[in-house]
């Protein structure tokens, strides 16, 4: 997708699926060993692929750890098995890659190139006012930190709500179960970091 020209959530949802369909057949995976892996229903993970299902944030991360991959690669619109250059440094802003949770009002924008299974991604999160990853806690492989720009959000982690606003930070392990969310009547900004251990093949 590029920069200015928005797709409707059914559009997504198609692109997503087909990255995580194309992402499961790279790594010779069956849909019960990445339903299994992740924690999901093989119908749920089915209907994902096929973009009649829009998956959470917290479905998505357990995907992506069941394909040994960063949450970024499932960001990534080529389908095709060329690899991106490991020589990439910088990422144009207007060549941002895009994912929108639209049903939960939640939005992100890669920041770094996508390279494989890099241990390294950082993020620009969007999140409209009553934003949220949802009710239920999740946790994934790595450790994850970042710093809020704009509005106020809360992350809950192992049961304790934390409260942040313009300028304050954060770092906790990611298996810790979290979630997060904005309280606030204005959307909320935050750079948002994830670095994981890539898994040895």
């Amino acid at each position: 997708m590029h920069a200015g020209q928005p797709q409707a959530p059914a559009q997504i949802d198609e692109l997503l699926g087909d990255r995580i369909r194309h992402r499961r057949h790279v790594q010779k995976m069956s849909l019960k060993q990445v339903a299994e892996a992740s924690g999901i229903s093989i119908g749920q993970l089915s209907q994902i692929e096929r973009g009649m299902s829009s998956p959470s944030l917290r479905v998505l991360a357990s995907i992506a750890d069941a394909l040994n991959v960063g949450l970024g690669n499932l960001f990534d619109e080529s389908l095709t098995s060329t690899p991106h250059s490991a020589d990439r440094i910088v990422v144009k802003a207007d060549e941002r890659k895009k994912l929108g949770f639209w049903r939960t009002g939640i939005s992100k924008e890669l920041l770094t190139p996508t390279r494989g299974s890099s241990g390294l991604e950082i993020f620009l999160i969007a999140l409209e006012p009553g934003g949220t990853t949802g009710s239920q806690v999740y946790s994934h492989e790595g450790e994850e930190g970042g710093l809020v720009l704009e509005g106020q959000i809360v992350i809950e982690v192992e049961g304790v709500e934390h409260h942040l606003a313009l300028g304050d930070s954060f770092r906790f392990d990611s298996t810790r179960p979290h979630s997060f969310r904005n309280t606030g009547s204005r959307p909320a900004r935050v750079v948002w970091v994830n670095a994981h251990r890539p898994k040895a093949d």
